[in-house]
């Protein structure tokens, strides 16, 4: 069979073609070399199991480092050298209340108060003197008034009594406290007492809270 030029031309040119073809089809199949890239850079900011632990490790450093948490407010009064309100850390005792005041008055003593008893916020301190009843405030745990000794305190001796340690008695405030001392100066010692009743001021009614406070 005699093949004309033309149809050499178109024959080369098919398989030309042809070669194209299987030439891509071969480069799009061809092994190709895996490109790994790096891990990336963890950041910086903690984890909140990281920020929880540093935050946990802090308060832990905080306890271990003694630090008060709080403060305790109260009333020291009686034989101090600047009674009044001072505010202390959570923790502090008597003592340090006293201190805050200035400490004792010279030729003072802090009698029968427990030094080392802990402050409760709201307390009144009476230094020297009977507290009142309200001095220290109720809480949960003790169901009522603390105690410095843990015992009932000493009667209030009428003739021995000076106006700041009258002022400690219920009902009576500096005027109240100044006419017993008055009366004592005008009658002598009280001999009973029921004679604290002729006190100007003095009625039945605070009488009956007087009564088992006090002695003669």
């Amino acid at each position: 069979m005699t093949w004309s030029p033309r149809a050499l031309r178109a024959l080369a040119m098919l398989l030309g073609g042809l070669l194209l073809v299987v030439g891509y089809w071969w480069w799009q199949g061809r092994a190709r070399p895996v490109i790994t890239l790096p891990d990336p850079v963890p950041s910086a900011t903690p984890t909140s199991s990281a920020a929880g632990s540093s935050a946990a490790g802090g308060s832990s450093e905080a306890g271990s480092s003694g630090a008060p948490v709080g403060e305790v407010t109260v009333h020291v009064r009686g034989r101090v050298q600047s009674p009044g309100v001072v505010t202390l850390p959570s923790g502090s005792r008597v003592i340090d209340a006293i201190e805050a005041a200035g400490g004792l008055r010279p030729g003072s003593t802090s009698g029968d108060l427990n030094l080392a008893r802990v402050l409760v916020d709201g307390e009144q301190v009476a230094v020297g003197v009977r507290a009142s009843r309200d001095s220290v405030p109720a809480s949960p745990a003790s169901g009522g008034m603390a105690s410095d000794a843990g015992q009932a305190p000493a009667l209030l001796d009428l003739n021995a009594a000076t106006a700041t340690e009258l002022e400690a008695l219920p009902g009576i405030g500096p005027v109240l406290a100044q006419r017993i001392v008055q009366w004592r100066i005008d009658n002598g010692r009280f001999t009973d007492v029921e004679v604290l009743g002729e006190v100007s001021g003095i009625g039945d009614a605070l009488m009956a809270q007087l009564r088992p406070l006090v002695r003669v």
